[in-house]
Parts: structure tokens; C-alpha cells; sequence
């Protein structure tokens, strides 16, 4: 089991091309022995986006605070605090943050295994130390 505040999980910037004032952290994930499924906390200053982009595995979302719109394809979609998002395999999507304050959310995502062909990178890298 794991039992850890928030606040001591490091954040790390969003380093994929297209990124802009994207910050990460890994909550949950295989190095804790989650069989299946990693969880994130994503938070996207004023302004701010995740890169324009698709993968072969779905996103589930839950936006904890703030508000923006969600690109899908190339249709906007707006979203606030307690919204749910599903993006499904090989969606284009894009988080944009259109409010005033900072966007936060959780996502969770299931493990790739190795080897897996993905036709574009995740939008973030995992972190290497932890």
C-alpha cells in the first residue's frame, strides 16, 4: 500500500514538444506496484496547454479545479472543476487552460508494455528518478 501527501510526489515540467506551462506528477504507477493502470495530477498554468496529439490508449479525466477547453479532433469542448473526461484510443486531444487560475487534473492511463508500438509519444515522459 501506499499512503503519501501530494505535495511530497516531485513535479516535473511536460518536456513533449508542443507543451506549454504543463507540469506532471506520477501519483500512481507500476514502480508502486499498480498491476494495470498509472494515476497523474497534471497542472496547466494560465495560458497553458499539453501538446496537440493521439496515442492507442484511452485517458480517463477528472478536473479537480479550473476551467478550459478539451481540442477534440478539431472541435473545443469546454470543461470546469468536477467535469469527467473520457478520450478514447487514437483521439486527437489537446488541455487547454482559458481560465484566470491554474487547471488541475487527474488522469489515469493503463500501462503500455514494452514494445507496444505507439504511432506518437505519450504526452509526457516519466521521470527517471523517483
Amino acid at each position: 500500500m501506499k499512503v503519501v501527501p501530494t505535495s511530497e510526489i516531485p513535479s516535473t515540467p511536460v518536456e513533449m514538444e508542443g507543451a506549454e506551462g504543463c507540469h506532471v506528477k506520477w501519483l500512481v504507477d507500476e514502480k508502486d506496484g499498480a498491476p494495470n493502470f498509472a494515476m497523474r495530477c497534471f497542472e496547466v498554468e494560465p495560458s497553458g496547454h499539453t501538446p496537440r496529439h493521439s496515442h492507442p490508449y484511452e485517458h480517463e479525466v477528472y478536473i479537480l479545479e479550473g476551467e478550459g477547453v478539451i481540442l477534440e479532433n478539431t472541435q473545443e469542448r469546454p470543461f470546469s472543476a468536477g467535469d469527467v473526461i473520457y478520450v478514447a484510443p487514437d483521439e486527437v486531444h489537446q488541455f487547454r487552460n482559458t481560465g484566470e487560475s491554474a487547471v488541475k487534473f487527474l488522469c489515469m492511463v493503463p500501462h503500455i508494455p514494452p514494445g507496444t508500438p505507439v504511432r506518437t509519444l505519450p504526452e509526457c515522459a516519466r521521470p527517471e528518478s523517483t
